[in-house]
């Protein structure tokens, strides 16, 4: 009876397929983007367009991190924060009177959260994604959910572009546009309407950075 004769691959040949095998099922981890700019350039603008009055302005105090996965857009969670003190309008008394306790009261509610759970909705176009942001959303303390449409736009290997080369890694731009009532978060509910609209328009306009060394 003949011994039944053992094959063996070569040692680089089990290493090659065990790495290919490896490669091949394991995708790209989420990244996660940081929304703190050092450049100041992330924006929220905010207005409320009254028969009487128009009140338009900005904030740029914005910090918060995004997990985002290319491949998985829909997975995508994170938390954006804006720094109720950082709200501006050009009027010095009205500005003052936005950050007082009956309206805004950024001492006592230092910050405007929006924390997103996931994406519904999804559809992609390039390195552009459309979809509806599903969170929760908490201003001067009271905190609602909400869904607000978004466009996401991934941008592989832009960081240094926009760092003039400080910085390697990914960018993701979030764009929003999307309203709230006023009288929802006991934003000066006893304002005139005529002078003070309750619907508060709001635009969001921030790049996060995925750094890498």
């Amino acid at each position: 009876m003949k011994a039944t004769r053992l094959l063996r691959f070569p040692t680089p040949t089990l290493t090659l397929a065990l790495g290919l095998a490896l490669t091949v099922s394991s995708g790209a981890a989420p990244l996660t983007f940081d929304f703190k700019d050092p450049k100041g350039v992330n924006n929220v603008s905010f207005s409320l367009d009254a028969p009487l009055e128009a009140i338009n302005g900005s904030a740029n105090g914005i910090s918060g991190k995004v997990t985002f996965d290319p491949d998985n857009p829909a997975a995508t969670k994170g938390r954006i924060v804006v720094e109720t003190g950082s709200m501006h309008v050009p009027n010095p008394m009205m500005k003052e009177h936005m950050l007082g306790k009956q309206w805004m009261d950024a001492e006592g509610h230092p910050e405007v959260v929006f924390e997103v759970v996931r994406l519904k909705s999804v559809s992609t176009e390039g390195n552009g994604i459309r979809a509806e942001a599903v969170g929760r959303f908490k201003l001067k303390g009271v905190e609602k959910e909400i869904t607000v449409p978004v466009t996401l736009t991934y941008l592989a290997n832009k960081l240094a572009d926009r760092t003039n080369g400080a910085m390697q890694g990914d960018l993701l731009v979030i764009r929003a546009k999307f309203s709230v009532k006023r009288a929802d978060y006991g934003i000066n509910p006893g304002a005139p309407a005529d002078k003070v609209a309750d619907t508060v328009e709001l635009k969001l306009a921030i790049a996060g950075a995925a750094a890498r060394s």
